[in-house]
Parts: structure tokens; C-alpha cells; sequence
């Protein structure tokens, strides 16, 4: 199969997905998301034990592409309903991919590429990657993150990260919770090759049982909280704010805020 965004590969049993935009800095485009959601199947039915997933160039992915954003408020309703309920579905399909994921972050993941980075089972980091949930900046919400991230920093550290929309370091990306570990950049690769062989020494069957049994823990409550989350990712493009957010970003001036 082959893709236009992004590169499939597989080598001693690890398969690797990555993000090939790097003149976009792997930015998020609907083809992007199309190609991700077909790659992870393909890998699903692969003889491969381990997927991990990085970006090509200085990024690992900058959040949402510009001409999609440019194209985000003349959509109508049916479109963003239909959008929203895409991107959950990636996002849930990494949350949930059957096999150990790992995400080798070689440089800034922002608004859905930090949704990407952190829903991998162990999150690597080059010291100099940056993570954030800049959504609030442009008048958007990270609704469909939300639902995850929250369980995996607990509600104080979420409303810091999704209110205010700061960009972090990778060190306090670790200290908050949402990486397992930062490493030189040049070792980046190596040490999530060294992690895939880890895992690839335990039963196969085991892993695939246990990963079943850990997202079932929380499936009910995440089922609940991703409905409202589409719901409310497709409402908030319809807001006055959204329109003067996307505006202003892509006109690189500050926004005027209306509340509405």
C-alpha cells in the first residue's frame, strides 16, 4: 500500500509509521488522517509486534494544517460533525491499536499531533521536542484529547494544559506525566529500538491480552465522554470566535475576541 503523507515500514518484527509532511511540519491533514487511520490497519494485520510512530524532519506534528484551517469555517454542520467523529476515531484507534505503541517524538507535537504523541502506550522525547494543547489560542477546543487526558494526568494538570494552551518542555512533559522518558536527540531512535526489543521478548499473546484488558478498564466512561466531545468539537466551528481565531492565525495578528 502506498501513502502519501507518511512512510510504512517494518524491520525485525517493529513496524514504523512516520509522518512525512516535513515541509508542513507533519502538520494534520485530512488526507494525513486517511492515510494514519489505514496505516494502523495495515499494521494491525501485520506480523509485527511493536508500532512506533515519528515524524520526518525537525517536527513531529505541528497541530492542524493551514489550508485545512482556512477551509474549517465554510464547512457545514454534516462536514464537522463528520470531522470530529474522524479524528476520535483516530485518535481511539491509537489509544486502542491492539499491538505496544510507541511514539518517538523528534521535535514539537502541538495540538492533535500532541494528541497523537501522548496516546501512544510509552511516549519517548528528544530533549528538545515541546508538547502542548494550543487549541484555546485560535478559538477552538481540544474536546476529543480531553476525554484522555484526563485520565492520564488527572483534572488539575489537564485544566492547566487545555485552558491556558501553554507549550511545554519535554522535562516537564515527564514530570507531568505525559512521557516516559526524554533522551538526547541523536538517540532518540535507538532508544525506542532498545524499548521495541523489550517488548518483543514478552509473550505476544500476552501483550495484546493486556492491552484488551487495560482500555476495557475505562471504556464505558470514554464512550460518554467522546460522544459529548464530538459533539462539542463540531459546535465550537460555529462560533464567532473560532471564525476570528482561525482568521487571525493564519493572518498572523492577534484575535479580537467577541465571546461569541
Amino acid at each position: 500500500m502506498s501513502f502519501n503523507t507518511l512512510l510504512l515500514t517494518e524491520e525485525d518484527a517493529v513496524a514504523t509509521i512516520t509522518l512525512n509532511r516535513p515541509e508542513k511540519r507533519n502538520a494534520i491533514s485530512y488526507e494525513l488522517i486517511d492515510e494514519l487511520l489505514r496505516a494502523l490497519g495495515e499494521v494491525e494485520r501485520y506480523s509485527a509486534q511493536v508500532l512506533v510512530i515519528t515524524g520526518a524532519g525537525p517536527a513531529f506534528c505541528s497541530g492542524m494544517d493551514l489550508d485545512n484551517l482556512r477551509n474549517i469555517t465554510s464547512r457545514s454542520e454534516a462536514d464537522n460533525l463528520k470531522d470530529s467523529e474522524t479524528m476520535a476515531r483516530l485518535f481511539r484507534s491509537i489509544y486502542e491499536f491492539p499491538k505496544p505503541t510507541i511514539a518517538a517524538v523528534n521535535g514539537p507535537a502541538l495540538a492533535g499531533g500532541c494528541g497523537i504523541a501522548t496516546l501512544c502506550d510509552f511516549t519517548i522525547a528528544a530533549e528538545n521536542a515541546k508538547f502542548g494543547y494550543t487549541e484555546v489560542r485560535i478559538g477552538f477546543i481540544p474536546a476529543i484529547v480531553s476525554s484522555f487526558l484526563i485520565m492520564q494526568v488527572g483534572e488539575k494538570i489537564a485544566r492547566d494544559l487545555l485552558l491556558t494552551g501553554r507549550v511545554i518542555e519535554a522535562s516537564e512533559a515527564k514530570r507531568l506525566g505525559l512521557v516516559n522518558d526524554t533522551v538526547p536527540p541523536d538517540n532518540l531512535m535507538q532508544w525506542c529500538t532498545d524499548l521495541a526489543t523489550t517488548l518483543k521478548h514478552n509473550s505476544p499473546a500476552s501483550l495484546v491480552a493486556t492491552k484488551k484488558l487495560l482500555a476495557s478498564f475505562l471504556r464505558p466512561e470514554l464512550d460518554r465522554n467522546i460522544e459529548m466531545a464530538i459533539r462539542e468539537n463540531a459546535r465550537i466551528r460555529t462560533t464567532q470566535d473560532f471564525r476570528e481565531g482561525v482568521t487571525s492565525f493564519l493572518e498572523k495578528r492577534k484575535p479580537h475576541w467577541t465571546g461569541k
